[in-house]
């Protein structure tokens, strides 16, 4: 139940602002962000030590933010089946999907952010469906962009759809933060912070945008880790913050 966040206003002095929630099997693990691809060495992201990519990949150089969430559809076959995390990379990298034979990979979202543009594909295993965001905030979670088509009855979609309904109204009523070069994270994120850090609410709350969901037989589900972004002409300001643990900025 992965989330991520983007706000675009192009009359702002930081135009584009993306919170990628990723959410994973807490044991699956993973290293904090860094420069860790030969083929790809301007990006930064936390690295997937199991497939090797990343689900939240900067590439401060164009300045570029490429966030990935699994989707909803025909699942590849097992047989050839490429990490998605390697889809932010090249995206971080390059700009663009190119020609990839996108039938290796299992359905996802995927989102390309910079400052005068953020584009946004899905792919459901059989087609792909692109569109830009335009000015606004636009909530994206595994089901899709704000919610998508959700299945009625699921117990993941009444999750995600009541986070969106509980985080969406409070998100647009806050203060846009505008982060600024030397500013503490505090400041540079403002009435914003508190709610991309859980907004209160304890991780086992049905609207968690943090959750942590106890699975049994040793099995457990929740947040792992936080990004901010924030992109400007000029560069890109990069907080992290693993859950549980502080906030540390990377770039």
């Amino acid at each position: 139940m992965c989330t991520a966040i983007v706000s675009v206003d192009p009359g702002s002095a930081v135009p584009v602002l993306v919170v990628g929630v990723r959410d994973e099997f807490v044991a699956r693990e993973w290293e904090g962000p860094g420069r860790y691809w030969a083929e790809w060495p301007g990006v930064v992201g936390g690295r997937d030590l199991r497939a090797g990519g990343t689900w939240f990949a900067v590439e401060p150089g164009a300045p570029r933010v490429v966030t990935v969430l699994n989707g909803r559809g025909r699942m590849a076959a097992e047989a050839g089946r490429v990490s998605r995390g390697g889809l932010s990379l090249r995206v971080a990298a390059d700009g663009k999907l190119g020609r990839l034979d996108l039938t290796v990979y299992d359905p996802f979202h995927l989102v390309a952010a910079e400052a005068d543009r953020v584009r946004f594909w899905s792919w459901d295993g059989v087609e792909l469906a692109e569109r830009e965001l335009g000015p606004g905030l636009h909530m994206i979670v595994n089901s899709g962009l704000e919610g998508g088509e959700q299945l009625e009855g699921e117990t993941e979609d009444a999750y995600m759809g009541a986070r969106l309904a509980y985080f969406r109204p409070r998100l647009v009523a806050a203060a846009r933060p505008a982060p600024r070069v030397g500013e503490s994270l505090e400041e540079a994120w403002g009435e914003w912070l508190p709610l991309v850090g859980g907004g209160g609410l304890d991780r086992a709350d049905h609207r968690a945008l943090l959750p942590l969901l106890d699975l049994g037989e040793g099995r457990v589900w929740g947040t792992t880790s936080v990004s901010l972004a924030a992109l400007t002409p000029g560069g890109v300001r990069y907080d992290f913050r693993a859950v549980p643990g502080d906030w540390a900025r990377v770039l």
